[in-house]
C-alpha cells in the first residue's frame, strides 16, 4: 500500500513539475497570455507542435530505457543505440518546439501551438538529459571493462 502511494504520488509530482516547467517556458517566450478568442480543430501549426511533442515523449521514453539498460555491464542489449535515438530525438524535438514558439505570434488557444511547443522543448530537454547521462554511463562501463 505505501509504495503504491508513493507511485503516485511521485506521478503527481512529476506531473505537476512538468506543468510548471511547460508554464514557464510559455512566461520566458512571451507567449503565456491567453488568447482572447479561442481557435478550436487542428491547425497545422498545433500539428507540427503536437508531432514534435510525440517526438520527444518517444525520446523520453527510449532514453529512460536505454538508461536502464546502460546499467547492465553485459547482454546484447546494452543501451547504446538507444541513447543515440534519444539524444536525436531530443534534438529534434528541442529545435522544433523552439522553432514553434519563436513563430506563434499569441499565447494559449491561438492556434498556433505555443502548449505543444513549449511541452516538445521540455520533453526535449529531458530526453538530451536522459540520453546524455546514458551515453556517458556506456562510455564509463566500457571503459572500466576494457582495462
Amino acid at each position: 500500500m505505501k509504495r503504491h502511494f508513493a507511485i503516485v504520488l511521485a506521478a503527481v509530482a512529476a506531473a505537476a513539475l512538468f506543468g510548471g516547467l511547460v508554464y514557464g517556458v510559455l512566461v520566458v517566450a512571451h507567449v503565456s497570455e491567453p488568447a482572447a478568442t479561442t481557435v478550436y480543430g487542428l491547425t497545422l501549426r498545433r500539428v507540427w507542435a503536437t508531432a514534435a511533442a510525440a517526438v520527444a515523449l518517444v525520446g523520453v521514453v527510449i532514453g529512460g530505457l536505454a538508461l536502464a539498460r546502460s546499467a547492465r555491464p553485459f547482454g546484447t542489449t546494452s543501451g547504446r543505440l538507444g541513447a543515440i535515438v534519444a539524444l536525436a530525438a531530443g534534438l529534434i524535438a528541442v529545435i522544433n518546439g523552439g522553432l514553434s514558439l519563436a513563430m506563434a505570434n499569441g499565447g494559449p488557444g491561438t492556434g498556433n501551438g505555443v502548449v505543444g511547443g513549449a511541452a516538445a522543448f521540455v520533453l526535449g530537454l529531458i530526453a538530451l538529459a536522459l540520453g546524455g547521462l546514458a551515453q556517458a554511463r556506456l562510455r564509463r562501463t566500457t571503459l572500466s571493462v576494457g582495462k
